[in-house]
């Protein structure tokens, strides 16, 4: 039976032979594979830090590259090279050099496994969410339709310590979504030390989930509806990996992601600051900016706005009924579990949180796309990431490869080449020392 590589790679994707590892760039580096995560440690200058990425990951990356080519041709009817050429246009000059060199040396890293892709697949494959998802819909004066993710981040009187709890479980369609499985460990010659899960290649997240050694942690929920592109702009990738690296507290990371800001993967962050027990929520439209904060409290995400200018400005199609908008719904049940857990909320009970699968606004058990555990035939929660404060200190945190409440899916024969069963996997400690 010819494997799925097999039969959707051309022969151009792959060199004649595998070359021998570069002992010296892959110095400090490591692989350890556990419960459907793939944790990668990267160390050094930047251009050894892509080397590692590349070679560490040679058969996830190709395997993730495929799926994605596929797609965006289906999303866009756009063949990848129109992805290559577009990024190259918008996006290269616009990356620090330092980045670009983590894309060349992952280019290195892969030819050395015996994968051919170039500098303009890597870069086209970080920024395909913006292109695909925001980029494109804006040519064709369309919002975009990417809906993702349930998140909350809580400080203060609202947890059992008093001090920052955060959790966030990643939302996609199950082909690309199950793929979302690399949990790195990134330690750079400058800026601070960061952990984060994304798809594998990614130089920045994708899912947006991250923890600094700066004492940052950071995950989002995109603004469902969005429209609006500024093709001039500095990438949302770019951003989000320059802030999360560089960024010495709130404010700083803040207003990273203000600057240039291009409007692709538009997003409420949810941010904790460990050194100040400070929380924040940032809606970041591309008109309109708006970062509310708290040192007792909490914030929630399930793709909706609270800002009422932003909502109608920047988004098409928002729904204000809860009972026709499972965003409200899980809004909803947010608000409900976080009050009723006033004082009690820590990392087992985010984690319970995440699993939930009841929607309360119509009194109806049962994972769905309006449950925070969302369900349903084509996507859903596809992992998910926990971290307290104690956790977090130690750039640690749980995770959860597969649908969050532990329930495992099985597709039909009918299904699209690349669609693998999501087994039932276990909370697994992440730990990074």
């Amino acid at each position: 039976m010819p494997s799925f590589l097999a039969l959707l790679i051309t022969p151009a994707l792959v060199f004649s032979g595998v070359q021998a590892p570069d002992a010296e760039r892959l110095k400090g580096s490591s692989r350890k594979d556990e419960a459907g995560w793939v944790q990668i440690t990267l160390k050094g200058e930047p251009r050894n830090i892509g080397y590692q990425l590349g070679y560490l990951g040679s058969a996830e990356i190709l395997d993730a590259h495929t799926v994605v080519r596929s797609s965006v041709k289906g999303s866009t009817g756009k063949d990848w090279n129109w992805f290559r050429a577009e990024a190259q246009r918008m996006f290269w000059d616009k990356l620090d050099k330092e980045y670009q060199d983590e894309i060349d040396g992952q280019v290195e890293g892969l030819k050395a496994k015996n994968v051919n892709l170039d500098r303009w697949d890597v870069l086209a494959y970080n920024s395909h969410i913006e292109l695909e998802g925001y980029y494109w819909p804006w040519l064709n004066d369309k919002a975009s339709t990417k809906e993702s993710c349930s998140a909350f981040v809580a400080t203060g009187k609202a947890t059992k310590d008093g001090k920052p709890v955060i959790g966030h479980n990643m939302w996609w369609d199950y082909l690309v979504g199950q793929r979302f499985n690399f949990a790195l460990d990134i330690q750079p010659t400058k800026g601070h030390r960061v952990v984060m899960d994304a798809l594998p290649g990614f130089i920045h997240s994708g899912t947006d989930f991250a923890i600094t050694s700066a004492g940052l942690m950071i995950c989002e929920t995109t603004i469902p509806g969005f429209f609006g592109f500024d093709p001039e702009g500095i990438p949302e990738f770019v951003r989000m990996r320059k802030a999360t690296q560089y960024a010495e507290d709130l404010d700083e990371w803040v207003e990273i992601m203000k600057k240039g800001n291009n409007g692709g993967y538009a997003n409420t962050w949810l941010i904790a600051d460990l050194n100040s027990n400070e929380i924040g929520k940032l809606e970041l439209g591309l008109k309109n900016v708006v970062l509310s904060r708290s040192k007792d409290g909490y914030f929630v995400g399930a793709n909706f706005c609270e800002d009422p200018k932003l909502t109608a400005e920047e988004t098409r199609g928002w729904n204000p009924d809860p009972k026709r908008n499972g965003s409200l719904r899980r809004k909803a049940r947010w608000e409900s579990l976080l009050t009723k857990n006033t004082g009690l909320v820590d990392d087992l009970l985010g984690r319970a949180f995440l699993s939930d699968t009841y929607d309360e606004v119509l009194d109806r058990k049962g994972a769905s796309g309006s449950t925070l555990c969302g369900r349903g035939a084509f996507g859903g929660a596809v992992n998910a990431k926990v971290a307290n404060a104690e956790l977090g200190r130690k750039l640690s945190y749980w995770g959860r490869m597969g649908c969050t409440d532990g329930t495992p899916i099985t597709f039909n024969s009918t299904r699209p080449a690349g669609l693998k069963d999501m087994p039932s996997m276990p909370w697994l400690l992440i730990e990074n020392k």
